[in-house]
């Protein structure tokens, strides 16, 4: 049996969305960053800065240091992507994949935010 992890299994960081919203009404300073397409966005969003997964090498710098981060994406798999190439290109360590994304957000906290 092969016990060697490839780099897509590298497993990152996640909170739920129970957690997430904890930090918006604890109001928490972090920092929230959506890595869907544009029009993904415009049809439902839940805040945070819009760099779709495409563009992250270009926005690195604009990535916080100091606070949490949590990314997000509609399922959480483009998110996990996109953090592992932020720690791979940054070295940083705060970063956190939303679990399951936006999805979940609709189903469990905000059934307004409509998905599809």
């Amino acid at each position: 049996m092969n016990t060697m992890k490839t780099e897509q299994q590298v497993t990152v960081k996640e909170i739920t969305v129970h957690q997430l919203k904890s930090l918006f009404d604890s109001k928490v300073d972090f920092q929230l960053i959506d890595v869907r397409e544009a029009y993904e966005h415009k049809i439902a969003n839940i805040g945070g800065k819009l760099i779709p997964l495409g563009q992250i090498y270009f926005h690195l710098s604009e990535i916080d240091r100091d606070r949490k981060v949590v990314v997000y994406c509609r399922s959480g798999i483009r998110s996990a992507e996109a953090i592992r190439l932020m720690e791979e290109a940054t070295g940083l360590e705060n970063l956190f994949n939303l679990k399951d994304g936006i999805i979940e957000w609709s189903m469990e906290i905000d059934s307004t935010i409509l998905i599809d």
